[in-house]
């Protein structure tokens, strides 16, 4: 869990399928809340119907920007109590929201490319800061290298292709490892993000610095694999996303 922080209250305004077994839940933004692009909150349900082992609250990175209305969370839906709960309470019901917490943000040198790397539902801060780079048009260089199963697991995938079309400065590759399970065509790149792949893409890229986020196995392997490259630890970030 993390530190205390503000405490608020928020309504449930909408939920949207955005994959798979992945769905996005859209909260009223309480007056006084403020976050930066890339930061998670916790949330607690509030008497809900059921509970189990692992409780009634869940650390979430916030999947909306900080220009928006709503404070958006995005996550699979697993067979859990607070899963189920959420995914049925009626719109309006109010949760307790914590926060925001994190230092998974966009770094402020602009002369530096910043490459991310998403696995799964580990794209969610990365959502949250490239709709916020747009907004503002900072002139950051973005790659954002994104590894899914299949094109059908990946939530996002329709706008953040639509949004490398709109800012020159964001190129989005995403990537498969089971595509031979999918019933959509694909023709990028396959396979896990890997010393190659970002060699590929980042021939050009100055002096980069690289964000990781997705299950805590794929962080550590990619931050290893980063280490053994020569990257230095400071231009390393992380979040792991467990239980999701």
């Amino acid at each position: 869990m993390s530190d205390v922080g503000p405490m608020f209250r928020a309504k449930l305004k909408r939920r949207d399928l955005v994959a798979e077994r992945t769905m996005s839940f859209h909260f009223e933004k309480p007056a006084g809340f403020a976050y930066l692009a890339g930061q998670f909150i916790d949330m607690e349900l509030l008497d809900p119907r059921e509970t189990d082992a692992e409780g009634n609250s869940r650390a979430f990175s916030v999947s909306s920007a900080p220009y928006e209305d709503t404070i958006t969370v995005t996550t699979r839906l697993r067979d859990t109590a607070f899963k189920r709960v959420l995914e049925t309470i009626p719109l309006e019901t109010e949760v307790k929201i914590e926060g925001p917490f994190g230092d998974l943000r966009l770094h402020n040198d602009a002369r530096r490319t910043a490459v991310f790397l998403a696995g799964g539902i580990g794209i969610t801060p990365f959502h949250s800061i490239l709709l916020d780079a747009a907004d503002r048009m900072l002139p950051h260089h973005i790659f954002l290298f994104f590894s899914n199963h299949r094109p059908e697991d990946a939530p996002f995938l329709d706008e953040l292709q639509a949004l490398e079309k709109r800012n020159g400065s964001c190129k989005i590759i995403a990537t498969m490892t089971n595509v031979e399970k999918s019933q959509l065509p694909w023709q990028g790149e396959r396979g896990m993000i890997d010393k190659g792949m970002l060699d590929r893409h980042l021939k050009n890229a100055p002096s980069p610095i690289y964000y990781i986020a997705g299950p805590p196995a794929m962080v550590k392997g990619l931050h290893g694999m980063l280490q053994a490259a020569g990257i230095d630890g400071d231009d390393i970030r992380t979040e792991e996303f467990t239980g999701y």
